[in-house]
């Protein structure tokens, strides 16, 4: 992907310290150099950017939204394990305002898994046309049958240190997030192997206790996903999964912001329970995201969408969504009444926090990476920028 100069003016740039109206922002070499006012450049810097200033119309400038659960898009599924749907995924979420992702996989067999491990190593290192993989989310296989979900239940089993080792060994740093049933045997061992070597250790589809979140908490468990899908319900004196996940201070949350898989009442719940700075909004778009309705796969299970939401065939369980990032984004907006500015922490800063990328990217910057959506002010996406360049 080539670096590109430009500088964007007259836009409301969403900044770590507040929005800038009438801003400008100025990329050289596909990294921000410059966040201020056009009245606050020399003559000659205005002569010089001039010729190539974009006139963002008073619309929105963001920083590039991060996913850390998404299993496909426009037809692919990252579990094909093959350069041509790893294109087809990350040009379709760019066009939607993804600028980073985790590739996630699904509950398969070792080999299956490990497909995914060598083709995600081989197509980050060989160079990423649009949205940038960051590393691998492996949701399972390491769940509980009892809250299978959209998951395949023939390849489920205890979490195995040994095969943590035998990846962290091969593909060092790739491994982001493992998601997984804390209540299993040997996940309290698994979570601590995987904090001591910074992944995250998520719960998911889980039947577990108020109590074995905490353990799970104490020994590093610091993310839960899709919060309130597949995990043990709130009551009142047995507060569970999603009891844990909204009073723990330690453990992110995911949230699929589609108001399908959770009432948007319960969104809201969540958004003002959560401890600043823990919680992401995250897409989970399966393979048939951006697709007409029809029959689709997730995970070797059958999939029906009909208006554009996901079921397996066989079951009838919600399987994945159709959800981009800039439309969870609008959702938090109208569901919530959060600001851009407070969603935009929840789409950017606080995923690319979560996964140790906050350093290069999540936030707009001097120095960060041009990871950058720019929108009207209603949120309609205008043109995305991935390291400063775009396909748009």
């Amino acid at each position: 992907m080539a670096n590109s100069t430009f500088t964007l003016t007259n836009a409301r740039v969403v900044t770590p310290n507040g929005t800038l109206c009438d801003g400008v922002v100025r990329v050289e070499d596909g990294n921000i150099a410059f966040i201020g006012k056009w009245t606050e450049l020399t003559e000659a810097q205005q002569q010089d950017w001039a010729p190539e200033a974009i006139d963002a119309q008073g619309g929105w400038v963001l920083p590039g939204f991060i996913d850390l659960h998404v299993h496909g898009g426009f037809g692919s599924d990252f579990m094909e394990a093959t350069s041509e749907a790893y294109d087809a995924i990350t040009k379709y979420h760019m066009e939607h305002g993804t600028t980073a992702m985790l590739a996630t996989s699904m509950t398969q067999s070792r080999d299956a898994l490990d497909r995914v491990m060598v083709a995600v190593d081989g197509y980050m290192k060989q160079g990423m046309n649009y949205t940038q993989l960051a590393g691998i989310h492996l949701e399972g296989p390491f769940v509980n049958p009892k809250y299978k979900g959209a998951q395949n239940a023939d390849f489920m089993i205890d979490p195995q240190i040994d095969w943590f080792e035998d990846w962290h060994t091969r593909f060092p740093g790739l491994m982001k997030q493992v998601s997984l049933a804390p209540e299993r045997n040997n996940a309290l061992a698994a979570i601590r192997w995987l904090r001591a070597h910074a992944v995250n250790a998520a719960a998911a589809h889980t039947a577990a206790t108020y109590d074995e979140v905490t353990r799970a908490a104490n020994a590093g468990l610091n993310q839960a996903v899709h919060t309130f899908n597949a995990m043990t319900p709130i009551h009142h004196r047995d507060p569970g999964v999603a009891g844990a996940v909204l009073t723990d201070d330690r453990i992110t949350a995911e949230i699929i912001a589609d108001g399908i898989h959770v009432h948007p009442a319960c969104i809201k719940m969540l958004a003002r329970t959560k401890a600043p700075g823990k919680l992401v909004i995250i897409t989970d778009a399966m393979s048939a995201a951006g697709m007409p309705d029809g029959q689709y796969d997730l995970g070797g299970l059958a999939v029906t969408m009909r208006n554009g939401v996901c079921r397996l065939t066989e079951g009838d369980s919600l399987a994945g969504s159709t959800l981009t990032m800039i439309q969870a984004v609008k959702n938090m907006v109208s569901f919530v009444g959060l600001t851009i500015p407070e969603v935009s922490q929840l789409a950017s800063t606080n995923p690319a926090k979560q996964i140790g990328i906050d350093h290069v990217t999540g936030s707009i910057e001097v120095g960060k990476q041009a990871d950058l959506v720019w929108t009207d002010v209603d949120l309609n996406i205008q043109r995305v920028w991935v390291k400063g360049s775009t396909h748009m």
